[in-house]
């Protein structure tokens, strides 16, 4: 029996489907209705513009829904005027939405990052459109999600419409990272810049020597043949520059940034000794400037995966020797640590802290770190504290815990009763709260 369609299609005629679906923003977004649920493209891939068009339809769209993680710049349906029009639901509270969170303007929906995919996949939110940002498509109609694949690809796969911003300079980046132009309803071409993450060079020069130890000390945690999980910041950067006299190390992370390229070009990140996709490194996204955009772009070094598959606990747990560095705002006397919150203040979410520290700690040689500054505000509030603030969030329960680092050395906790926690934490807090830390243990039959 013959099979139908079993021709290859022809270049041609992708070129021609894809020509038939390209239209103006405002065109494509005439198909959103009030009410609609909408996935929007997370962190550096955030849409533009095919959101501006649709906000330009406010006077007429009612409790439209947007569901998205971090993303980088102005959230435009945030503005002033835009309540009852638009409800922004962040599994990830980033800067650009941070005050309308706490303000109430805005929600937050508190996930690991590894089950925000499969709360589209389940079905328990039903998209009906998903705004994407991809590459062109390439001979064969693929088109790349690019810099942010793991927490869009699942999700666009269920919505009932798909709007695509079709961007030459997005980077066509590898992996389990593409869509076809068949399975795209809207394209919308675009040739804007791709939003960069400015780096951590602008850190605070009292904070940059803090750093530079907890860095050092982390460094030292890291054995040759480690594989690695570190997202952005001062502290990830601080680890990167120790650790040029280690050898044969991998990348297994959530995200990775700029810092990442030195140590690929000087030989050290090799990912040789890696016991699950040896020879790549694997992410679900990155956040960076156009360096880190034009050393993705077609690099068969690196493969983006869906955010479930990379942030499985099981899938990391894999890799020999992982160590997963994560930062936190406080961590008490017993080793619970707050990550998303300041007091009741909802600050950041859930993220993959989680994720990673459990996935680390069932790897074989596996190292699960909690880094952060001993203190706060020019050496005025410990950031080791004798119990959380009221309303702070536990996204590290003290049984998950193993190491906590700061400037001041690490503490190993895993194992250890109260009595032994303390003493290791006292041990790395800042030498002013050393006294009153030991005090409330004492008082409260710690010790």
């Amino acid at each position: 029996m013959a099979i139908e369609n079993s021709r290859p299609v022809s270049v041609a005629s992708i070129l021609n489907n894809y020509k038939s679906k390209i239209v103006t923003a405002d065109e494509a977004v005439k198909c959103i209705k009030s009410n609609d649920k909408i996935l929007v493209h997370s962190n550096c891939a955030f849409p533009s513009q095919i959101v501006e068009a649709m906000v330009r339809r406010k006077d007429e769209l009612e409790q439209v829904e947007l569901y998205h993680a971090l993303s980088v710049g102005e959230l435009p349906y945030l503005r002033p005027g835009m309540e009852g029009h638009f409800i922004h639901n962040a599994t990830f509270i980033g800067s650009n939405s941070r005050e309308a969170v706490q303000d109430g303007r805005a929600d937050f929906i508190p996930v690991f990052l590894s089950e925000v995919p499969l709360l589209f996949k389940s079905g328990k939110i039903k998209l009906d459109v998903a705004l994407i940002h991809v590459s062109p498509p390439d001979e064969h109609g693929f088109c790349s999600y690019g810099v942010e694949v793991g927490l869009t690809k699942t999700g666009a796969e269920t919505a009932g419409i798909i709007i695509a911003q079709v961007n030459k300079n997005m980077p066509r980046t590898l992996g389990d990272s593409f869509i076809h132009v068949s399975k795209i309803n809207y394209m919308v071409e675009s040739d804007e810049e791709i939003k960069e993450l400015p780096q951590s060079n602008d850190v605070d020069p009292k904070m940059s020597n803090v750093y530079s130890r907890i860095g050092e000390n982390i460094a030292g945690l890291i054995e040759d043949g480690s594989t690695l999980q570190l997202g952005i910041g001062a502290i990830p950067d601080a680890v990167l520059g120790y650790l040029y006299n280690k050898k044969a190390l991998g990348i297994h992370t959530e995200l990775f940034s700029d810092g990442v390229i030195g140590l690929v070009e000087a030989g050290i990140i090799t990912n040789e000794m890696k016991t699950i996709h040896p020879g790549k490194i694997i992410a679900g996204f990155v956040l960076g400037t156009k360096k880190l955009y034009d050393f993705i772009h077609n690099n068969p070094l690196i493969e983006f995966h869906r955010q479930e598959y990379v942030n499985d606990p099981f899938i990391i747990s894999k890799n020999y020797k992982m160590v997963a560095i994560n930062s936190a705002i406080e961590v008490d006397l017993t080793g619970q640590v707050c990550s998303d919150s300041i007091g009741t203040k909802l600050f950041s979410g859930i993220g993959g802290q989680l994720d990673f520290i459990r996935g680390a700690a069932r790897s074989e040689g596996g190292k699960p770190i909690i880094a952060l500054p001993s203190t706060a505000k020019n050496n005025t509030i410990s950031k080791i504290v004798p119990f959380l603030k009221q309303g702070a969030g536990v996204v590290t329960s003290r049984g998950d815990v193993h190491y906590v680092v700061t400037e001041f050395g690490v503490a190993q906790l895993f194992g250890k009763c109260v009595r032994e926690r303390v003493k290791e934490l006292v041990k790395i807090a800042h030498p002013d709260f050393k006294e009153s830390l030991m005090k409330y243990a004492v008082d409260n039959k710690y010790v």
